[in-house]
């Protein structure tokens, strides 16, 4: 994918809300939306941007230092990259943490999504630095996990995440997008956003809703394979 499609690629999900592009990831027939993933503080503002992916495990079950995996990870991304975080969900091990955000948002990427807690909110805050995740937790990161690979396939909440995979996060929650299937997933969104702007608009000149509705097949829209 070129420099300009990925740019389009991007500005396009920024003008729709996560519940439009699950929408079109439903209608595509792909399962890209991740559960109980959302914004860790109520300002937390809006990602939209690649995958640059880690890996995090159990400490006995690799041994690079999950501190030193996260820098790597985060160096081998790209500005404009979103640093995606597997932890597997634990809730009882950090998975990132304030040093390692000032580091990511230095390098040019622009937030971060965990399957899994975190700390420092505070410095995440002050760095202007959106971070998802499924909570928070005081302790170290460190001597509590280990780093079992970066720029590798990872999961979000069951959802596979390859480097370079579109991520959008809001506050309806979080969104993966396969590269592949981003500028369909990106068509149907629009579309959907679109139909139910009208819909809004029909009801609000006084059409009756269940007829606004009837008119664009509602039901049935986001249905994979359904025409029209």
């Amino acid at each position: 994918m070129s420099a300009a499609d990925l740019k389009d690629l991007v500005e396009g999900f920024r003008r729709l809300s996560t519940a439009n592009v699950s929408d079109g990831l439903d209608r595509a027939g792909i399962a890209g939306a991740p559960h109980g993933i959302g914004p860790l503080w109520d300002s937390c503002g809006k990602i939209v941007g690649p995958a640059a992916t880690l890996k995090l495990v159990p400490v006995d079950e690799a041994d690079e230092s999950p501190v030193l995996g996260t820098l790597e990870a985060v160096k081998l991304g790209n500005p404009g990259d979103v640093l995606v975080i597997d932890q597997g969900g634990r809730m009882d091990v950090n998975s990132y943490g304030g040093v390692a955000g000032f580091t990511t948002r230095h390098f040019g990427l622009i937030g971060t999504v965990i399957d899994g807690v975190t700390r420092d909110i505070d410095e995440y805050k002050e760095l202007n630095l959106p971070v998802y995740g499924r909570g928070f937790i005081q302790q170290s990161i460190r001597n509590r996990c280990a780093c079992a690979g970066y720029g590798i396939g990872v999961r979000l909440g069951g959802v596979p995440v390859d480097p370079g995979d579109i991520i959008v996060a809001d506050e309806n929650g979080v969104c993966v997008v396969p590269q592949a299937s981003a500028a369909e997933v990106l068509e149907h969104a629009t579309l959907f956003k679109n139909i139910e702007e009208g819909i809004i608009e029909a009801v609000r000149q006084g059409v009756d809703p269940v007829e606004a509705h009837d008119r664009v097949r509602y039901d049935m829209m986001t249905k994979a394979g359904a025409g029209g």
